[in-house]
């Protein structure tokens, strides 16, 4: 549980734990663990002992004993849909609060956040940007320009977006592969740091594959971005999440896990036809993929 030198070294047992609520999984990472988490990129915050977990109950899980929950977490979530909601419900298994925000308002949002639990409220995607110490990007790419700019100024933005012309809508740089959606994000946001993540996995994939660090059968995701520290925050975030980061570089090399490239969904899939099996791939599967990835204009 270190990245880099912004957090000190915590001893810890996680144990994740599934169970079946209708027809979704939902897991809890249960984590015993002693110390201080030092994160200079978070607000300052502790490891500590919480009560029975609620949201263990609710879920038809048994309360764990101790839970990661800390003061300094909070991640903030514009856009609300199957990605969204899937890193929202890890997140609030890991121990993260949530602030969630969709384009309908927070009232539309109502049923997913009682189903989350305290841990979890709605606002607009302005609060939410504002709310968060981490903040994820997850909407449709043609909305991109309506992310609100000022509230996340400082911050590390996690974009998920892939690109779909049919649904985007045209843009000549994505077409003729001058720049990647998160550097169009980038620009958007020219006082954040954003970071590529999430963009290259099916959501039931994402929710099925968490696993605990050391984990024989962990899987790995791919990351791009180009500053440094806010590679750390994100590769911390996706390892309370349950999984290992790969760095690919900086934010132009993001075009090797977009959609249809070897790095894509199908990846974590046990049969790319049939995505409803999931399949973990490890770190080396990943990087093999990302090196076999062609541009669209090379096939």
């Amino acid at each position: 549980m270190v990245v880099g030198d912004r957090y000190q070294r915590i001893e810890s047992r996680r144990k994740i734990t599934e169970c079946a609520a209708g027809a979704d999984r939902y897991l809890l990472i249960q984590i015993i663990a002693g110390g201080a988490i030092n994160d200079e990129g978070f607000r300052r915050g502790t490891i500590r002992p919480r009560g029975p977990n609620n949201q263990a109950r609710r879920w038809g899980m048994p309360p764990s004993l101790m839970e990661l929950a800390t003061d300094m977490t909070t991640v903030g979530l514009i856009g609300s849909g199957n990605i969204g909601g899937t890193v929202a419900r890890l997140a609030v298994a890991a121990g993260h609060d949530v602030v969630l925000s969709n384009s309908r308002g927070p009232e539309t949002l109502k049923d997913l956040v009682e189903e989350l639990g305290p841990r979890a409220r709605a606002g607009t995607p302005a609060e939410a940007a504002a709310a968060g110490d981490l903040v994820v990007v997850t909407i449709p790419l043609r909305a991109y320009r309506e992310v609100p700019a000022a509230p996340l100024a400082g911050r590390t933005v996690i974009d998920t977006n892939n690109y779909y012309p049919e649904r985007d809508g045209r843009f000549p740089e994505l077409d003729d592969e001058s720049a990647t959606t998160s550097e169009l994000l980038q620009r958007h946001l020219p006082e954040s740091t954003v970071v590529k993540a999430f963009n290259n996995i099916y959501f039931r994939h994402l929710l099925a594959l968490a696993r605990p660090a050391g984990a024989a059968d962990r899987s790995a995701l791919p990351i791009a971005g180009d500053d440094a520290g806010a590679k750390a925050t994100v590769t911390a975030f996706l390892d309370s999440l349950g999984y290992d980061a790969v760095d690919v570089g900086p934010l132009p090399e993001g075009w090797r896990f977009q959609r249809d490239t070897t790095a894509y969904a199908g990846l974590y899939s046990a049969d790319p036809a049939d995505w409803e099996r999931p399949a973990p791939t490890d770190a080396e599967k990943v990087r093999a993929a990302l090196a076999a990835a062609r541009r669209y204009a090379d096939r």
